[in-house]
């Protein structure tokens, strides 16, 4: 996020599995959305009371230095640039507090969670899991227009106690603490709960921040709730992440655990899905557990009736046509998820020469065109060169945007038809993100052969990745020359540096490994009717 100065506090987060920091945040840039002010009560949201605890990095406790909440954990964090704050009120037990605190950011950061000259108290927290937390109420004015209106306006409430009982102590501890001490404390545990309060009192700058908190966390994993929660919040930046996130790597987000835990409208847009890369099978499975979890939830049995029963109309978005014969046959055909005369329709519509109307879409998912970043120039062969004997050819990239990078091409023999074997490998900081054992056959051309990976990985911009590979198989093979360090690719720019894992020769100049496989950024285009027919 542009304009967004931030400190690093040492804590980790609890439940994000690639141990991102937590972030300290100081006020940013301007951010507008247009909601309206609701009679003192803040902007007019639901609470997002129905997701699950789970390991996706999207559910909310405190960072914090005030006293334990019991609706969420309450560790404190320390900075390497900010002294850990008192408990409150401690700050002004000193009579002469103030003298000990020159800047009045100090002093007003003193005021926060303080008894203090406070005069206002909120009891906040569902019934039975309350926190009482004094405020200031000219400090809450100036930070946020629906306080403004809650305490000045023309309906201004003028009770002692105001009660919030669908925010999480948790969460309004770290509006307060923005608006007090002009910081901003996120975890992977208290991020979406701190959105929906920094939306309900209309406080755009940390609710750009937990935005930003959440792109930066994103993975296969909790892409799916992170999608859900993306359209409660109407964020369609974060939606258009997750969806690319998705599309990529929807094998790994449909089997996620937080899949089964979104709303039905978000389950119906991943069917829907033309782009998303993954086997109909595969989608048909995950509805089901969607389904199944359902019906826990509503404390029904899980019938094959009461399943398909919550699946509702995306039953129809599953694309049952597109599975193989024999996937069909041994999975979906014997559920009971379908009727007795669809599954003889769908039958007939794999074996029969009249193929009967069928309610499901019959054309293939289109999926994401793979894009081919071409690092050489052009390719020569000679007499001594390039030989394999077990060493490494690798080579180093960075991009500017977020790519998911799906295989490698490679040269093949230059003395006629040859059988390789090829470790691929690719990684980050010397950690391994994906490996695959594999073979290709080169036919004795210059052709590029391209081998793959079991899924695609992430490519986060602007960080250096070490794409490798060693090759069995015959000794002389053509090579790339005339190598580029910078190649752009229309919407993403790769940048190329020599590996020193790269003992074969490799480098940017010439060698091996001329082409990286990837998902990435395209221009949207209009996509074919799923229910047309192929004739």
């Amino acid at each position: 996020m542009s304009n967004l100065c931030s400190r690093i506090v040492s804590k980790p987060p609890k439940r994000l599995q690639d141990n991102r920091d937590s972030m300290s945040v100081a006020q940013t840039n301007t951010w507008m959305n247009a909601e309206n002010i609701n009679n003192g009560g803040g902007i007019s949201l639901s609470p997002p009371h129905t997701v699950s605890q789970r390991e996706t990095a999207t559910q909310v406790s405190q960072c914090y230095s005030g006293p334990p909440s019991p609706c969420g954990s309450s560790s404190s964090a320390s900075s390497p640039t900010v002294s850990p704050a008192p408990p409150p009120g401690t700050a002004t037990l000193d009579p002469n507090w103030q003298a000990t605190k020159p800047t009045v950011r100090e002093r007003n950061a003193a005021m926060f969670n303080n008894q203090l000259m406070a005069d206002i108290t909120f009891i906040v927290g569902s019934p039975g899991h309350t926190q009482i937390i004094p405020a200031h109420k000219y400090v809450l004015a100036t930070g946020s227009s629906v306080f403004y209106a809650m305490f000045y306006g023309g309906l201004a409430e003028c009770k002692p106690e105001i009660e919030v009982p669908d925010v999480e102590p948790s969460a309004f501890l770290t509006l307060l603490k923005y608006l007090y001490c002009d910081e901003i404390q996120l975890e992977a545990d208290t991020v979406l709960s701190t959105l929906y309060v920094a939306k309900k009192y209309f406080v755009p700058h940390l609710a750009r921040a937990c935005v930003n908190y959440l792109e930066t966390s994103l993975t296969a994993k909790n892409a799916c709730l992170l999608l859900s929660q993306s359209r409660f919040f109407e964020e369609p930046e974060l939606m258009q992440r997750c969806w690319e996130v998705i599309d990529a790597q929807a094998e790994i987000a449909l089997t996620s655990e937080g899949f089964v835990d979104i709303d039905v409208s978000t389950l119906e847009s991943v069917l829907a899905r033309e782009t998303l890369n993954s086997k109909e099978i595969n989608l048909f499975e995950a509805a089901l557990a969607w389904a199944q979890a359902e019906c826990v939830r509503r404390e029904i049995e899980t019938t094959p009736a009461n399943k398909r029963a919550m699946l509702g109309s995306a039953i129809y978005l599953i694309r049952f046509p597109t599975m193989t014969l024999e996937e069909f046959a041994n999975s979906a055909a014997q559920l009971g998820i379908l009727t007795p005369q669809e599954t003889i329709d769908i039958f007939l519509h794999f074996t029969a020469a009249n193929k009967p109307q069928l309610s499901y879409p019959i054309k293939q998912r289109a999926g994401l065109k793979a894009q081919i970043c071409h690092r050489f120039q052009s390719c020569a062969y000679r007499s001594n060169q390039w030989r394999y004997r077990g060493r490494c050819d690798s080579i180093q990239f960075c991009v500017d945007k977020r790519i998911f990078v799906v295989g490698f091409g490679l040269y093949g023999s230059s003395n006629g038809a040859a059988d390789y074997n090829v470790k691929i490998e690719l990684k980050r900081l010397g950690r391994v993100l994906a490996e695959n054992n594999t073979k290709f056959f080169s036919d004795g051309s210059s052709n590029t052969f391209h081998v793959y990976f079991e899924n695609p990985i992430q490519i986060e911009p602007e960080c250096f990745y070490t794409a490798s590979a060693i090759l069995d198989g015959s000794e002389l093979s053509y090579f790339g020359q005339e190598g580029l360090s910078e190649v752009y690719m229309g919407t993403v720019t790769f940048q190329f540096h020599c590996s020193s894992e790269s003992t074969n020769g490799t480098g940017v100049q010439g060698g091996q490994i001329p082409e990286l496989i990837y998902y990435g950024p395209t221009m949207n285009t209009s996509l074919p009717n799923p229910n047309a027919s192929d004739d």
